[in-house]
């Protein structure tokens, strides 16, 4: 090992000379690379090899390279390249090579070195590396997809980045991003031959028997890809994004219109290519520029009805739930857009609405548009209709927890007098495990607006539910409304009839602490009481318990002596890093720090 090292780094030593001679380093910065760079050779041979070990000597090499950069700016010296970094960047690659080589299955190791390689120009190193990662990664789309966009644009070798995408497609006929980013890339290449023609037809430059074929450069090699891909791979909204990918080029228009042209012929019955149809009417060449605000929302309206027309005809051979789902999001997109125009704003009010009306008809309306619907009746100030729609919603998704609260909550805003009845439909329809949100909002609504034997009726049937959180939730909105509505005495009563009755929560208890100690003379004897029986819950692992009851001991009408025995039980009760914690928390709270 010692005689490998000693060649690695007599080979360093007539760069190190060069560094010192053109005045770059130091005699004694280079003395300290050599030393530091003998550590680190030693660390690469030994018989047991860590990949960090690996990585550090690489990024030491690195950070070699640009000290010596920077060093070169500021003396303006930039000779001898050949032989300061050309070593370096080769030392740096045969350690890469041996990493990647001993831990091929490290993805991020090979796209280290590929960076390496592209920000240091070795664009020949580069490709090598690239095909070594993909003989051990084929598996991996983006990997094909980086090492063409490598050869693309830092080799400038396009007939690489093609040969590198027909591989790739072996390996992964069906992949969308690969189909996607090799039409990109045709695309380019055809775009950046049309930049080189132009450039040398005005440059009036003889290029002899060399031509730029029509065929490449109006995007036919790209039209072949779109071929393959539309074979291999069906769906409107792959089809689109090829699409959207050749709009962005400004000679594609044959080959948008091709695209087109299949795109409707092939996917009627595909709710997206409708979508898009009916969205281009947006874009379609309307009335000359308009000057007045009136003027530019009719023409806007114009274009949003010849858009509901597209979607009017979709329905006649797709009459589907993601059909209406296109044309109400569209709708419910153009009534949020501003516009100062009122007449504008009220007629896509009354599109929206007929188009939600007309889903629901057709009982093909998502779930989630109901809350629109009656978000949008409340803002025209229609409550009548907004509390209709939300008890329809219930109807129609009669199991779903988030629809019920929805529809209860804006019953109960507009204090509609079927809430009641709805809050007990609702329980029989939806899951009990489920059904806590309800209780909640039920209990809620009987705190301020029931009359009190009702309210009584209903804490005490939720207190007998068989479903845990629902009942542990109960105890804390009864101890809370007795306190309101009774005082203290009630409260203490209520809290007296439930205190053995489990399950329980911390906060059931942290109420009651804090009923008492809103009183005018707090009894600690009362406070213990609440503390004893939440420990005999929770004391195993809150911490914050048991230092809120200490604390309490030496509040005021506390006694400190008992902290020193709520001090040892806590660390006999608790369990796990929870001793730990509250072992820190009492020191801090002894030395005075909290």
């Amino acid at each position: 090992m010692a005689d490998i090292v000693q060649q690695r780094l007599e080979e360093r030593i007539p760069a190190l000379e060069q560094l010192e001679r053109v005045g770059l380093f130091t005699n004694k910065e280079v003395k300290s690379m050599l030393k530091r760079s003998t550590a680190l050779e030693y660390k690469l041979h030994r018989t047991v090899q860590s990949k960090d070990d690996f990585i550090t000597y690489i990024q030491y090499e690195i950070n070699v390279l640009e000290l010596i950069k920077k060093r070169r700016a500021r003396v303006g010296y930039h000779f001898k390249r050949e032989e300061i970094e050309y070593p370096i960047i080769h030392r740096i690659n045969h350690v890469f090579r041996r990493a990647t080589t001993k831990w091929q299955e490290d993805v991020q190791l090979w796209l280290s070195h590929v960076a390496f390689n592209k920000k240091w120009g070795t664009k020949t190193q580069l490709s090598k590396v690239l095909s070594s990662m993909l003989a051990i990664h084929p598996d991996k789309p983006a990997l094909w997809i980086m090492a063409a966009k490598c050869e693309m644009e830092d080799r400038n070798s396009s007939e690489s980045a093609r040969h590198l995408f027909l591989r790739a497609l072996r390996f992964h006929p069906e992949n969308k991003k690969l189909y996607q980013e090799y039409f990109r890339m045709e695309l380019m290449h055809a775009e950046k031959l049309r930049k080189q023609q132009q450039e040398l037809e005005q440059a009036k430059i003889d290029v002899g028997e060399y031509n730029f074929s029509p065929e490449i450069l109006s995007g036919k090699l790209a039209e072949v890809v779109y071929r393959d891909a539309a074979q291999k791979i069906k769906g409107a909204e792959f089809i689109l994004s090829l699409l959207q990918i050749a709009a962005i080029f400004d000679f594609t228009k044959e080959l948008q219109d091709t695209i087109l042209q299949e795109l409707q012929s092939q996917y009627v019955d595909d709710c997206m290519m409708w979508d898009f149809m009916a969205k281009r009417e947006l874009d379609a060449a309307g009335a000359p520029e308009l000057q007045s605000a009136k003027g530019r929302a009719s023409d806007t309206d114009r274009r949003e009805e010849r858009c509901c027309v597209v979607y009017e005809e979709a329905f006649k051979s797709l009459n589907t739930e993601a059909m209406w789902t296109c044309y109400v999001t569209f709708c419910l997109e153009r009534y949020k857009r501003k516009t100062n125009v009122s007449e504008l704003k009220e007629k896509r009010k009354e599109r929206l609405l007929r188009v939600l009306q007309s889903a629901h008809d057709a009982k093909l309306l998502q779930e989630s548009f109901y809350k629109n619907w009656v978000q949008v009746l409340l803002s025209s100030g229609d409550t009548v209709s907004a509390a209709q729609i939300a008890i329809t919603a219930t109807q129609c998704f009669s199991q779903s927890v988030e629809m019920w609260s929805f529809s209860l909550q804006t019953l109960v805003q507009l204090e509609s007098a079927e809430a009641g009845h709805l809050f007990q439909e609702a329980l029989k329809h939806v899951n009990p495990k489920e059904s806590l949100p309800l209780w909640q909002l039920q209990a809620d609504w009987c705190m301020t607006s029931q009359r009190p034997e009702d309210t009584e009726t209903f804490f005490q049937k939720g207190l007998r539910s068989l479903v845990p959180a629902v009942s542990s939730a109960m105890k804390e909105k009864y101890l809370e409304w007795s306190y309101k509505t009774g005082g203290y005495k009630r409260a203490r009563k209520t809290f007296t009839s439930l205190h053995e009755h489990r399950p329980f929560t911390k906060a059931f208890f942290m109420m009651m602490i804090e009923i008492e100690k809103e009183q005018e003379t707090p009894k600690m004897s009362n406070l213990r009481d609440y503390y004893e029986r939440a420990l005999r819950e929770f004391g195993s692992s809150d911490e914050n318990l048991w230092m809120d009851y200490i604390k309490e001991e030496l509040g005021r009408h506390g006694n400190p002596e008992n902290c020193g025995k709520l001090h040892w039980r806590a660390v006999k009760t608790l369990e796990g890093e929870s001793v730990e914690r509250f072992t820190t928390q009492y020191t801090l709270l002894q030395t005075g720090h909290m």
